[in-house]
C-alpha cells in the first residue's frame, strides 16, 4: 500500500511540475513576442522592407524612404502597444492616426500602382507569422 500511495503522490508531484514549466514556457513565448514587437523596431523593418523590396518593385530611390517611413511607424507603434491591454479604445484611436500618417507618406514616395499593390497585401487577420501585419494590425 505504501508503494501505491508514494506511486501516487510522486505522480502528483510530476504532474504538478510539467504543469508549472508549461506556463512558465507559455509566459516565455509571450515575452518574446512582446520584445519581437515592440523591441527589435530596427530588425522588423529591415523584414518587411525584405517583403514589399520585390513585391512592389521598389528602385534604389524608393527604399532608402520607405525603410525611413516603415522604421518610423514602427518605433512610435511600440510606443502605444501597452495600450492594447489597458486601453484598448485609445490604441485603436492612435495606431489609425499612425497608420494614416504612413499610408499616406508612402503615397508620396510609391507610384499608384504601387501603392494599390501594398493595399492588397494586407492580410486578412493579424498573423505573427505575416511581417505585413505589423503595417496593418
Amino acid at each position: 500500500m505504501k508503494k501505491v500511495c508514494f506511486l501516487f503522490v510522486g505522480t502528483c508531484f510530476l504532474s504538478f511540475g510539467s504543469l508549472q514549466a508549461q506556463n512558465v514556457l507559455g509566459a516565455a513565448q509571450k515575452a518574446a513576442a512582446a520584445t519581437t514587437t515592440l523591441g527589435n523596431s530596427g530588425g522588423i523593418a529591415n523584414n518587411i522592407m525584405g517583403s514589399l523590396t520585390p513585391t512592389l518593385g521598389l528602385n534604389n530611390t524608393q527604399q532608402p524612404k520607405v525603410l525611413d517611413m516603415v522604421s518610423g511607424f514602427l518605433k512610435k507603434k511600440s510606443e502605444i502597444t501597452p495600450l492594447q491591454q489597458t486601453n484598448p479604445t485609445a490604441y485603436t484611436s492612435k495606431f489609425s492616426g499612425l497608420q494614416g500618417g504612413l499610408f499616406s507618406k508612402l503615397k508620396g514616395v510609391l507610384t499608384a500602382a504601387q501603392y494599390a499593390k501594398f493595399l492588397g497585401l494586407k492580410p486578412k487577420a493579424s498573423d505573427a507569422t505575416n511581417v505585413l501585419s505589423q503595417l496593418f494590425f
